[in-house]
């Protein structure tokens, strides 16, 4: 997974301040609302929220202007950076559904086609 699809960024463009937690919103598919809520917990509740914000959001870069094409891909992007696996699975059944279907209009082609089956068994 090194795409860069895969990896976190800072969202300045949806952010508020750095875009650390509109990057994590983007990153994890959680909403900002509640990554903000977190760090205002973890400032005053603990004391080391901002800490970690402010480092975050040094640390990491900026996100790409044009990273997603649409809601789509950036939703599909989220699902793949939370389980792979079951991304995968999801990918390979959709191909077999076409493969599938593929078939079917084949089937429904030749054998609805009798030129075309006696000129296939002319061949073989």
């Amino acid at each position: 997974m090194s795409s860069a699809r895969t990896k976190f960024y800072r969202d300045k463009q949806n952010g508020k301040l750095m875009g650390v937690c509109a990057g994590l919103s983007d990153y994890t598919g959680i909403d900002a609302l509640w990554w903000r809520l977190f760090f205002l917990i973890l400032t005053f509740g603990f004391g080391f929220g901002l800490p970690v914000y402010l480092a975050l959001g040094i640390m990491t870069e900026k996100k790409p202007p044009h990273l997603y094409v649409d809601a789509q891909e950036q939703k599909y992007w989220q699902r793949v950076r939370q389980s792979p696996t079951r991304t995968a699975r999801e990918v390979r059944s959709r191909f077999r559904e076409i493969d599938r279907r593929l078939a079917e209009v084949e089937s429904h082609y030749v054998s609805s086609n009798p030129r075309l089956s006696a000129e296939i068994e002319r061949l073989r």
